[in-house]
């Protein structure tokens, strides 16, 4: 008890202290779509780049694919919470910046409803929107009186409340289910302004609130080589649908002067209907060796050139606001990883602890040059590496507590369009990643008559 109090104290401590770093992530590239997506990883496997279609294990919680709650300890109920501290370095020609954030990463708590049937509730972070930059003044028609300038702004997400089953009818086979309730909101506003007050700003904001659902299903085989080795196939599908929700934008002309600026006109232009959920699928293999090794490798894709997405039309000369396909790219990644654990029978702590290390490559969905004049997919590859300490005072190890930590390098290459040379540009951001994620392992359904 005194080391689970210990542990909750902690924790505290580090959410404390994160409350004095800003929310989010300080990166241009979540103008697009609906932010930089969240990689859905829990503190299990987040220091082995995030693989898990494959992995099942009574003792996590493992979201990614449902049809690993079917192997949840009949005797126990587990906790899993994380967040995560990152420091960001952003490369754009001879600019950068640096900046500090904090972030909630996970909540889950998992159970057995039934034999064989295990069920999941879990709060999670979709997408993350904040940035804040300025361009460079422009010479208009080469004339050094008159120059403009642009700033840009953004802030919001989505997140989702999950309610997932995952049921094994017989061996080898389970499969489960996860329903989710998503929401979040937009925010973007960008300013063209001038040096001179007798030519006019214009102010644009686009803005939408989302509140639909997802559905995700998965399926997990496993294929006994021997009596100490086995592989599991894990495979995942997302329903895509509509979001009838609608996105506004608006714009202003202002009239500037150095003590009062007036708005002179404004339009509001609402799209109904305006968004799809893309269709997604995924496919990991997982090696398990003596409940001592496991190694796995993931392949997820995300069908967002195919989800209708708010843009201006670039070929009608009002710039009319709709929504289309093709604003968005398909987002792919493949991930690999693996854990080691020397002895899970040992007597000493250093026998338990858990050695984790993986890495990935993905394309974005975010598409910076809709005009399509350069191929704009940016590129993000990382690398991570994590532990797993069991906590115990009375050196049973078997259901004791388990703070997981990890470190993680991240490198993202985002090509656009610069306005100022309508060449092909590049920005280059670099994140480093601390995450810290506890689970206890609380035997809530022990009968105490057996004691």
């Amino acid at each position: 008890m005194k080391n689970k109090i210990l542990v909750i104290s902690a924790f505290a401590i580090i959410i404390g202290t994160s409350n004095a770093i800003a929310q989010g992530i300080n990166s241009p590239y979540s103008r697009y779509g609906f932010g930089m997506m969240s990689d859905r990883a829990m503190g299990f496997n987040k220091g082995m780049g995030g693989v898990a279609l494959g992995f099942h294990d009574g003792k996590q919680v493992n979201v990614a694919n449902p049809a690993s709650y079917a192997s949840v300890d009949s005797l126990s109920a587990l906790f899993d919470v994380g967040m995560s501290i990152q420091n960001g370095n952003f490369k754009m020609g001879n600019l950068q910046q640096n900046a500090r954030n904090a972030n909630f990463e996970y909540f889950a708590f998992q159970f057995r409803a039934a034999p064989h049937l295990g069920v999941t509730l879990g709060v999670l972070p979709v997408s993350n929107i904040n940035y804040s930059f300025d361009s460079s003044s422009q010479e208009l028609n080469e004339n050094e009186d008159y120059t403009s300038s642009y700033a840009f702004d953004g802030n919001g997400g989505l997140h989702q409340v999950m309610l997932g089953i995952g049921w094994r009818p017989f061996k080898p086979f389970a499969f489960g289910v996860n329903g989710s309730f998503l929401w979040g909101e937009y925010s973007h506003t960008m300013d063209l302004s001038f040096n001179q007050t007798s030519v006019y700003t214009m102010e644009r904001a686009y803005s939408a609130n989302i509140n639909s659902y997802t559905v995700d299903f998965g399926m997990q085989l496993d294929f006994p080589i021997n009596k100490k080795d086995k592989l599991t196939l894990g495979a995942t599908y997302g329903l895509g649908h509509k979001i009838s929700n609608r996105a506004y934008r608006a714009t202003n002309t202002v009239s500037t002067s150095s003590s009062s600026s007036v708005i002179l006109a404004q339009t509001v232009d609402t799209i109904k209907n305006a968004f799809d959920w893309p269709h997604s699928f995924g496919v990991g293999l997982t090696y398990y060796h003596n409940d001592q090794l496991r190694a796995g490798v993931d392949f997820t894709m995300q069908k967002w050139s195919e989800a209708r997405f708010p843009s201006q039309d670039m070929s009608t000369t009002t710039g009319e606001y709709v929504s289309t396909k093709g604003q968005l790219n398909d987002q792919w990644k493949v991930a690999a990883g693996l854990d080691y654990v020397p002895n899970k029978n040992g007597m000493k702590m250093s026998q338990h602890i858990t050695y984790r290390v993986g890495g990935y490559y993905s394309k974005s969905y975010a598409k910076a040059d809709i005009t399509n004049t350069i191929s704009s997919e940016p590129t993000e590859f990382g690398l991570s590496a994590g532990i797993g300490i069991p906590i115990s005072n009375k050196n049973i190890w078997h259901n004791a507590p388990t703070i997981n930590i990890s470190a993680q390098w991240v490198h993202c290459n985002i090509p656009y369009l610069s306005a100022t040379t309508l060449q092909k540009a590049t920005l280059k951001e670099n994140y480093l990643k601390l995450c810290v994620g506890l689970t206890f392992n609380e035997r809530w359904f022990y009968k105490w008559k057996v004691q």
